[in-house]
């Protein structure tokens, strides 16, 4: 891997992530989904699909577009096709006396082949930035209690928060300094989810 070797992402310039980053001619270029287009809505349904090895998160991928309850989806476009898919959608804490606004991760999808190869850290972080930038405080993340942290997901940020999750992949995260202090109630996702 050449270390002047920069990948395009949406107008900014990132280094490769590691020694099994994309070669030095390929770039991943990251964008909002294109809502109105079925051939990229059956893009991202099979990046899912193939991800996960099932359809359940592409199905929830779909009704969660469907119900208006993603204010952010990404693709990573990789040689002009999809290769990566990120959704946040709205969720709220259940803290008396009213519900709190807050973002959930999921799910992320990186197409087998392309996987390793640093295209969900950087959905990741364009998301986070993103999310950032239109005020968000909080993001929850239900996953690898080894993936996650580097980007600043944390179960103690959690803790005060009830779940039907096991703790240590429940995660939280505060784009906002202190958005946690002193909250205490239950997760709340759209009826979609099923939880």
């Amino acid at each position: 891997m050449p270390s002047a070797t920069l990948m395009q992402v949406t107008g900014r310039q990132f280094k490769p992530l590691s020694s099994t980053s994309l070669a030095a001619d390929h770039a991943v270029r990251i964008r909002t989904e294109n809502t109105a287009s079925v051939d990229e809505h059956a893009a991202i349904r099979a990046v899912n699909a193939a991800a996960f090895g099932r359809s359940d998160e592409a199905d929830l991928v779909d009704k969660l577009r469907a119900g208006g309850h993603a204010p952010i989806s990404l693709v990573a476009l990789f040689e002009g096709s999809i290769a990566g898919q990120i959704m946040f959608s709205r969720m709220w804490i259940g803290a008396s006396p009213s519900l709190i606004s807050a973002v959930a991760l999921a799910p992320v999808a990186v197409l087998p082949e392309h996987q390793r190869k640093g295209i969900g850290s950087l959905l990741i972080r364009h998301g986070l930035e993103l999310l950032r930038d239109r005020g968000e405080a909080l993001v929850i993340v239900v996953g690898h209690p080894e993936y996650y942290p580097r980007f600043g997901f944390s179960p103690d940020k959690a803790k005060a928060l009830e779940s039907p999750f096991p703790p240590e992949a429940f995660m939280a995260m505060e784009l906002s300094a202190g958005a946690l202090d002193g909250v205490r109630g239950s997760v709340v996702y759209p009826p979609v989810f099923g939880i």
